[in-house]
């Protein structure tokens, strides 16, 4: 619980912010990365940006009775404490084993991350108290929502270590993309290289669904042939800067 937070090149975040998660995805499938999309991780509201951030992992585990009580929320290790930890920038991301019967955040926990500068939450849980929650501003994407706390059916046990969220592993630090795909995570030590293949995919897809439009047929486009591959090559180059 006291790894620190890494900032994000600006650049990097930039080129991200227009990145789909489903280019991400793909790039990642080329890497030989299948299992790096959260399951359960869709947008609470409609709307919601498009984030890019560092993961601040936390993690639950299967409630247990002695210590998933109303007063576990004033211990050391809590959410409340956790919350206070968090970096401005941050993607929270809450590992909740999906359980959806017990919200594991609310509009005051919310309310606080908002104001900390957390820059959204992603959990393969719920949240409770929905109308306050988007009263607060801070982009959500979990299962939906439930009323019962937390401690009814999980119990909180430390966070910025390794968690399953969504049957994915993600470790702190990683970086999380989040849009109305749900969200994608792009391991640390690959931030790079994978988002200069990303902008590239985004590229070609951007120049394939022009060709599309223009009535070409998707064989030898998508994926592009030698010959299609070359005008795209000569597109490109006469268009970057």
């Amino acid at each position: 619980m006291t790894v620190d937070t890494l900032p994000i090149d600006e650049a990097i975040r930039a080129k991200l912010l227009g990145v789909a998660t489903g280019t991400l995805t793909t790039v990642l499938l080329k890497k030989g990365l299948r299992n790096v999309w959260l399951r359960g991780t869709m947008p609470l509201a409609p709307g919601q940006p498009r984030l890019v951030g560092r993961a601040f992992t936390l993690r639950f585990v299967s409630s247990r009775e002695d210590l998933a009580t109303p007063a576990s929320w004033g211990s050391p290790i809590s959410t409340r404490a956790a919350i206070e930890a968090m970096a401005p920038g941050v993607i929270a991301v809450v590992g909740a084993m999906g359980v959806t019967d017990a919200g594991i955040f609310g509009d005051i926990l919310c309310a606080r991350m908002n104001k900390r500068g957390v820059a959204g939450l992603v959990t393969d849980g719920v949240v409770r108290d929905i109308e306050g929650v988007l009263g607060t501003g801070l982009p959500v994407w979990c299962q939906g929502t439930a009323a019962p706390a937390s401690v009814n059916g999980l119990t909180f046990v430390g966070w910025q270590e390794a968690i399953d969220c969504g049957g994915v592993a993600v470790f702190p630090n990683d970086v999380i993309v989040v849009d109305r795909d749900g969200a994608v995570l792009i391991p640390a030590a690959l931030l790079e290289a994978v988002t200069d293949a990303a902008v590239e995919q985004e590229r070609l897809e951007g120049w394939i669904m022009r060709e599309v439009e223009q009535g070409v047929p998707l064989p030898g486009l998508y994926p592009p042939n030698a010959e299609n591959q070359a005008k795209y090559d000569a597109w490109a180059a006469s268009h970057r800067t």
